[in-house]
């Protein structure tokens, strides 16, 4: 897979740990920024973290995987991506709990809740990782340039949700979804040779 590739996957994937961050930014009357420092290392430390231990699950099965792997990498990420899809179009956001609930949130972290919604964020990681170990990608790039991704566009979450509150959680979540679909296809088509690697 190319770096074009793979920078795709880490953006569709950071896309619920974005949603979750403009949340957090909705609570804060001014831009923290130690905190929204805070909350996007935790998210990127997270979705990093999350495929080597799907690549690491992957490698233990990959002889009984590899006749079918493509099949398996495109119905994960289109799984994965529909589920973003759905949420996007039907999930409960921060708009339905209204700004002044999001206002009434404690302005200080719990590393307990934080913790919470980094793992909630980051298992489709864990699924995509899965994958990893049958495309032969280089994991540590892989997963430096996953956690790397969600660390920026968590900390511009932060920043969004405070300056312009929920607009953009939905339409992020939605494009995140496109995106692994149709890195998923991709895949299928390549592996069936309908596209040129």
């Amino acid at each position: 897979m190319d770096f074009i590739g793979l920078f795709g996957i880490a953006v569709g994937l950071s896309m619920d740990a974005f949603a979750v961050a403009v949340c957090k930014g909705l609570g804060m009357k001014r831009v923290d920024v130690r905190q929204a420092v805070v909350i996007a290392l935790f998210f990127g430390a997270f979705q990093g973290l999350m495929p080597l231990v799907g690549w690491a699950l992957g490698t233990q099965f990959e002889r009984f995987i590899t006749p079918v792997d493509h099949w398996i990498a495109f119905a994960l990420l289109a799984f994965i991506g529909a589920k973003m899809l759905w949420d996007g179009l039907h999930g409960e956001g921060c708009e339905e709990c209204g700004r002044d609930a999001a206002q009434a949130l404690s302005p200080k972290l719990d590393l307990r809740e934080l913790v919470m919604l980094s793992v909630a964020t980051s298992i489709d990681a864990l699924a995509v990782g899965i994958t990893f170990a049958f495309l032969r990608v280089d994991i540590g790039l892989s997963a430096a340039l996953i956690g790397t991704t969600t660390f920026l566009l968590s900390f511009m979450g932060v920043a969004v949700g405070n300056r312009f509150g929920a607009r953009f959680e939905r339409p992020a979540t939605f494009a995140g979804g496109v995106v692994l679909i149709l890195i998923g296809t991709k895949i299928l088509l390549e592996h069936l040779g309908v596209i040129a690697f």
